[in-house]
This record gives C-alpha cells, structure tokens and sequence, in this order.
C-alpha cells in the first residue's frame, strides 16, 4: 500500500511552461485526502521553491537533493559539503574561470548567468533548445569572455560562511569523469544537458527520501516516486513504485516499473488512477 509520494519537479510536476496540470493538483489532493504524504524531490532548493511547484500543499520537501529534507515544521535531514571538500571546489571554480552556483538554505549565489539559468522563465527556453544542444561549445564560449575576472571571484563570497548544500556547475556530459577525478569527495548529477549538480558523496534524492520514510514510520516499499531525468533514477530504481515520465530518457524509462503519460499529458494522474489511488 502506499502511504508516501515524491514528485521531481521540472519535466515532472509541471509542464514545459512551469505549471502544473489541474488534473496534476486534483490527483494530488485527493491523495492527500487519503492520509498519502505528498512532497517534492528536486535537485532545486528552497529559494522560491514556492512558486516553481505552482504553490502546491505539500507535506514534505526533499531539496537540493536529498542535501536538505524538511516539512513546515522540522528539519528532518541537514547534509551541507564538509569544509574541506567545499573548499575544494572553490579552489577548482576559481582556478578553471567556470560558471556555478552556491546554494544555502536561503540564499543562491555566484556566477550571474547561472542565477539567470535558475529563473523560471529561463527554465522554460530550454525546451526550445535541441537536446544535442553543444553544451561544450556553450562553456568554451563563456570562458574567453572570463579572462578578465579576478582570480578568487568565488573565494571572497560571503555566502561560503553559511552551510552550503548544493553547487550546479556549467558543464557538458563529456567532463563528467574529469570533474569526478577533480572532486573525489562529492556525487555529480545532472538534470539536463547543461548543468551538474553536484553535492557531497554518499547523498542523492533516494537518501533524501530514506530520511523522510524513516521520520514517518515507513519502509520504502510504501512510498511511490515520480522522475523523468538522470538524477531521479536511483529514487525510481530504490521505492517501491517509480514512475517515469512519457518525456523521460530512455533509461530512466527502462528503469522505472511504470512508465506514464507525458508531463503535458495528465502523467501524473495516469500513474495514479493505474496504481487505483484516484479515479
């Protein structure tokens, strides 16, 4: 039986203009109504978080993810990069001229253009870019325009004296083994082809969830999670029901044990009246 469901937010909980369907906020509400712990699993964090899930209810937030896991009430995980290793990417963005971004529980800050990236508006111009969109071009192009920064651009953030949870680096698909050999300590995702995420290792959206099932009494066989990019799979692989989306990647579809209607198309409710937990 499930008693928990977690959705991902971009390309999941909402469509390509950032909203969510009506049949998306009834099928929710109606779980709810049944005693359901409805929450969001997102690489995002909870800067304005409000407003990317379209002022849903929800009962639980895991962000950042699985970095910081909360309700209205408690904090149920807190996971910020260990000093060290928080230094270290620092140290590397710094060294490297690269484009990213640093996220506590109530601020964002760094590169400018990657702050445009994470408005909501510009989330939607990326569904009006080709999915081989070349990434590497992007970068190499930004970095002949950084020659002139200055050499600790990050370093003298004041930011970096609060618990930082979560980077999000401009980085094609191809550098993910060097940025792994470059930062040991930290686990790297992405939820489209342009950015990383990166947070410390041993943490995911699957962590974030054990953390809540564990503060709510429940195994991972009760709870339900919804995905469609690289960074839900271990989520959809790990409870006991992943859905992957219609517009999901094809291994997170070949991964999950159900697979939906499109985030455009009432996937959310399809996945819930399949599974008999609405209409």
């Amino acid at each position: 039986m499930i008693k928990a469901i977690f959705f991902d937010i971009d390309g999941t909980l909402v469509n390509n203009n950032g909203k969510a369907l009506e049949s998306t906020k009834k099928a929710i509400a109606l779980a709810q109504e049944q005693g359901i712990i409805c929450g969001v699993a997102t690489g995002r964090g909870p800067v304005h978080l409000s407003q990317q899930i379209d002022a849903l209810n929800f009962d639980v937030f895991v962000t950042y993810n699985g970095q910081l896991v909360y309700t209205k009430d408690t904090t149920i995980r807190s996971e910020p990069f260990p000093d060290e290793t928080l230094r270290r990417i620092v140290s590397f963005s710094d060294q490297y001229h690269r484009q990213i971004l640093f996220g506590s529980r109530e601020y964002l800050a760094g590169s400018s253009l990657m702050r445009f990236g994470q408005q909501k508006w510009a989330k939607k111009l990326v569904h009006f870019l080709p999915k081989k969109f070349p990434a590497t071009f992007v970068k190499n192009l930004i970095s002949r325009f950084s020659i002139h920064r200055k050499p600790q651009r990050y370093h003298d953030l004041d930011l970096l004296k609060e618990p930082i949870y979560q980077c999000v680096l401009l980085s094609p698909s191809s550098e993910e083994a060097a940025l792994k050999e470059q930062l040991p300590a930290c686990h790297i995702t992405r939820s489209n082809p342009y950015t990383v995420d990166i947070i410390p290792s041993g943490g995911s959206k699957l962590v974030g969830i054990q953390a809540c099932a564990k503060h709510f009494g429940l195994s991972l066989a009760e709870v339900m999670a919804f995905g469609d990019s690289w960074n839900d799979l271990e989520m959809l692989v790990g409870v006991g029901v992943g859905v992957a989306m219609g517009n999901a990647e094809e291994e997170i579809k070949k991964n999950a044990k159900y697979v939906t209607e499109t985030n455009e198309k009432a996937g959310i409710h399809q996945a819930l009246a399949h599974y008999n937990i609405v209409d």
